[in-house]
């Protein structure tokens, strides 16, 4: 199959997603945000990786999780931390493993399970003086 000019080509110039991120980290203001929303965007991709591994709509989801479907496109779009009640939830429905450890800062932290095929989203926080870390698997 041969490319079909000006069709294939609309990849130039674009800038890469990482570059994009680290260019926008940089703002104080940005990674703020964007750190108080890590465990929001770790929970969104597993969910996201599990209505797509299984064939589901949000109203299909939100349906076994007993929830209304804006509720699970808000936890999708992985801007507000969920509630620990809705981290058991998922869990325990959908049989998503949330590992949460909580230590003082210069505590080594330590996950009992390790996720070898990389399908585990992981998101290590400092907040105050306590390190935070979540794992999804």
């Amino acid at each position: 199959m041969t490319a079909t000019p000006g069709r294939d080509d609309w990849r130039e110039g674009l800038i890469p997603w990482r570059d994009v991120l680290e260019e926008e980290l940089r703002d104080p203001e940005i990674r703020a945000c964007w750190e108080r929303t890590a465990l929001a965007r770790a929970v969104a991709i597993a969910i996201i990786r599990y209505r797509g591994e299984h064939g589901l709509t949000q109203t299909g989801l939100s349906r076994l999780l007993g929830m209304k479907q804006p509720q699970v496109c808000r936890l999708e779009i992985g801007e507000v931390n969920p509630s620990l009640e809705t981290l058991a939830r998922l869990a325990d429905v959908l049989g998503i493993e949330f590992a949460i450890h909580v230590a003082p800062k210069f505590e080594p932290v330590r996950l009992t399970r390790v996720d070898l095929d990389r399908r585990a989203a992981t998101v290590e926080r400092t907040v105050g003086r306590a390190a935070i870390t979540i794992a999804t698997a």
